[in-house]
């Protein structure tokens, strides 16, 4: 079951990551972020409503908007990256914010085996070779990196805290929604205090109201993301849940070669094989 519902969350991730980062090449990050997480709280709400989530409120939600306030400056980040620099770079360094469940397990007493431990280094050396050897060069390239790192370090923060935010289903729902409002909110004010500043929360020609469901896919699929993880982590170890969802970079890579005809390397191809190999040993492990 953990393998199951990691590897579903890497999925998400990867095609909500490839969403966002497109729709940021045209419209500001933060707008994207901001419309993004206020669809998902609007469905979540619809759900926590129909489902009697509230009664599952508790001190845990306080985990839920710890998570609220670091989300959107890690999605910023990240959008931000992914419309600075190409997607099959700037995706595979976001895997370092594995580093972070990875230590809460180890700190609870978690001890992966032998096979997990190999398939732990396999799969984090496959991720990062397929995001290929260009990570040198111009100074948008090292802007784009330094945007990622402090994305990776975001989401680890918000793997970490939203793992303990619930321990039902119906909590889990709750859980999101909450996180989700503070999102919205947090990045509502900074949306309105960059505009204050004179930066721009639409694109010159308006919003595009065409990229409304593309901006839904986004929110959902990250929000369906967060839940499917949260669910991987509490019924498996921390270590292998965490190491299994980080592999979202290499579908957004192959999204990015799909649709967007980014040239995969070699390398690249060869680190999505490692990849595959650390999720099939962290599987059977």
């Amino acid at each position: 079951m953990t393998a199951f519902f990691a590897l579903a969350t890497s999925l998400l991730w990867g095609l909500a990551d490839f969403g966002g980062g497109l729709l940021t090449r045209r419209t500001p990050a933060l707008t994207v972020v901001v419309v993004s997480q206020g669809i998902a709280a609007a469905v979540l709400g619809a759900i926590v409503l129909a489902t009697g989530g509230w009664s599952e409120a508790g001190p845990r939600l306080w985990f839920a908007f710890a998570a609220g306030l670091v989300g959107p400056a890690a999605l910023f980040s990240f959008y931000k990256a992914l419309a600075l620099g190409p997607m099959g770079v700037v995706s595979p360094l976001a895997t370092l914010s594995v580093a972070v469940p990875v230590s809460v397990g180890l700190f609870l007493g978690e001890r992966p085996g032998l096979t997990q431990v190999a398939g732990i280094a396999v799969a984090v050396t496959g991720v990062v070779l397929a995001g290929g050897p260009q990570l040198r060069g111009a100074p948008v390239q090292r802007q784009a990196i330094l945007l990622t790192l402090v994305a990776a370090l975001g989401f680890g923060t918000v793997f970490a805290l939203i793992t303990e935010a619930s321990t039902t289903v119906t909590g889990l729902f709750l859980a999101l929604f909450v996180q989700r409002l503070t999102s919205v909110t947090t990045g509502g004010i900074a949306l309105y205090a960059s505009v204050q500043r004179g930066g721009e929360a639409l694109p010159a020609g308006g919003f595009a109201w065409t990229s409304l469901p593309a901006l839904a896919f986004v929110g959902l699929a990250d929000v369906a993301a967060n839940g499917t993880y949260s669910v991987a982590a509490q019924h498996g170890p921390i270590t292998v849940a965490a190491v299994l969802a980080s592999l979202y970079p290499v579908v957004t890579a192959l999204a990015a070669r799909g649709l967007l005809r980014e040239r995969l390397r070699g390398i690249q191809a060869a680190g999505a094989g490692l990849a595959l190999v650390g999720t099939l040993l962290l599987a059977t492990g």
